[in-house]
C-alpha cells in the first residue's frame, strides 16, 4: 500500500541519490522497559526465496555469481517469525503456494534489484481469501531500498478486518512501518465495527508502545487513499535513528516492533481469523464492493507505480499478473 519514492521522500540522512537528506541527528540507545522481554530472533538463517531462480530473469552476459541475493536485515527476520505464527495457526486453512518460478523468485537484467513473491490461497470453507509474503530489494547508486510486506485477507464469509505490514527501509538508520488491521467498513457508520474489533481488542496500545519510541515520528503517506483506508489504531511511523544509529534501529527492530507486531497478529489471529459473521445479501454485497476497491486501488497505487521502476517489464508484468490473480482484479 506504499510506494517507495511515498516513504523516501520523508527519510532523513537516506543515502539515496534520488532523495534530498534532511540533517541527521543522533539519539540514545532504545532499551526495553525493565521486566520486559527482548524478542530476539535467530541471525543464521539467510532469506528464503521461494521457488527456483529462472535464467530468464537475468541478463545474458551476467554470471548467476554476480547477481547477489538479497541481503539479511532485521526485518525480515521479524517477518519470518510473523509467517511461522501465522502459519502455525492458520495452516489446516491454507492451500499450498501455487506461484510460478519466474516469479516466486525474480530479479532484474542489471542485477541491482531482486524480489520473492509467495501467495498461499484459503482452502475451500476457509473465511481466509489468500495470505501474501513479497520482498523487494533495489540497490541505488548511494545505498538501497527494501521492502517486505505480509498480507492475510479474507473472504465474505465475515466482515473482519484484514492484517497488513509493510516495513520500508531507505537508509541503514530509518525505516517506515505501516502495521494495521485493515476495516472493511466504515467506521463512523459502524460504532459496534470499531468498538469489537479495535477498542475490546485494546490494539490501540499497541500503536502507543512504537509512538513512544523517541526515534518515532507519524509518517503521512502522501496517498490519501491510503490514509483514509487504514484503522484509527495503525501504526503509521518513521522510526529514525539518526547518523550512526545503525545499531539502535537493529536493536528496535528486533525488540520493541517485532514484540509489537507479534503482538497485533496474535490479536488478528484470536479476534478475526477463524471468524464469520451472519450478513443479509445486502451487507456482503457492500462488503465485497469494499474490498475490491481496496484491493484495485492497492494495484493502481502501489505496485503498478513501483515495480516497474525497479524490474524490467516482463518481469514486473509477471509479478503484478500473479498478484492480480491473488487479489481478484482483472486487468484494467
Amino acid at each position: 500500500m506504499l510506494r517507495p519514492e511515498h516513504c523516501l521522500r520523508l527519510l532523513p540522512a537516506t543515502a539515496l541519490a534520488f532523495v534530498a537528506a534532511s540533517a541527521p541527528f543522533s539519539c540514545p540507545l532504545s532499551r526495553p522497559r525493565r521486566g520486559a522481554t527482548l524478542l530476539r530472533l535467530p541471525h543464521g538463517r539467510a532469506p528464503q526465496l521461494r521457488g527456483k531462480p529462472s535464467s530468464t530473469l537475468r541478463a545474458p552476459a551476467m554470471p548467476d555469481a554476480a547477481v547477489a541475493p538479497a541481503p539479511e536485515m532485521p526485518q525480515r527476520e521479524v517477518a519470518r517469525a510473523l509467517e511461522d505464527q501465522a502459519v502455525a495457526r492458520l495452516a489446516p486453512r491454507l492451500l499450498p503456494s501455487a506461484v510460478p518460478d519466474d516469479v516466486a523468485e525474480f530479479r532484474n537484467g542489471a542485477g541491482n534489484a531482486v524480489g520473492s513473491l509467495d501467495v498461499r490461497r484459503g482452502a475451500p470453507g476457509s473465511s481466509i481469501d489468500f495470505m501474501l509474503q513479497s520482498s523487494l530489494h533495489c540497490k541505488v547508486p548511494n545505498g538501497a531500498i527494501d521492502i517486505t510486506s505480509i498480507l492475510i485477507f479474507l473472504n465474505a464469509a465475515t466482515d473482519a478486518p484484514h492484517f497488513l505490514l509493510e516495513l520500508i527501509q531507505g537508509s541503514p538508520t530509518s525505516i517506515v512501518v505501516l502495521l494495521d488491521l485493515l476495516p472493511r467498513k466504515d467506521l463512523s457508520l459502524h460504532p459496534d465495527y470499531l468498538q469489537k474489533y479495535y477498542e475490546n481488542t485494546q490494539i490501540d496500545e499497541q500503536r502507543a508502545k512504537i509512538e513512544e519510541l523517541p526515534q518515532a515520528r507519524p509518517y503521512r503517506s502522501p496517498s490519501l487513499f491510503v490514509r483514509s483506508a487504514v484503522s484509527p489504531t495503525a501504526v503509521m511511523v518513521t522510526i529514525d535513528c539518526g547518523q550512526g544509529g545503525e545499531g539502535t534501529l537493529e536493536e528496535i527492530v528486533h525488540g520493541r516492533l517485532a514484540a509489537v507486531a507479534k503482538e497485533v497478529l496474535q490479536i488478528w489471529l484470536d479476534c478475526c481469523a477463524e471468524s464469520t459473521t451472519a450478513m443479509d445479501d445486502i451487507e456482503r454485497d457492500c462488503l465485497v464492493k469494499r474490498d475490491q476497491i481496496v484491493r484495485s486501488k492497492s494495484i493502481e497505487v502501489d505496485l503498478t507505480a513501483s515495480l516497474p521502476r525497479m524490474f524490467d517489464p516482463d518481469v514486473s508484468s509477471r509479478v503484478i499478473s500473479e498478484i492480480r490473480k491473488a487479489f481478484g482484479v482483472q486487468e484494467p
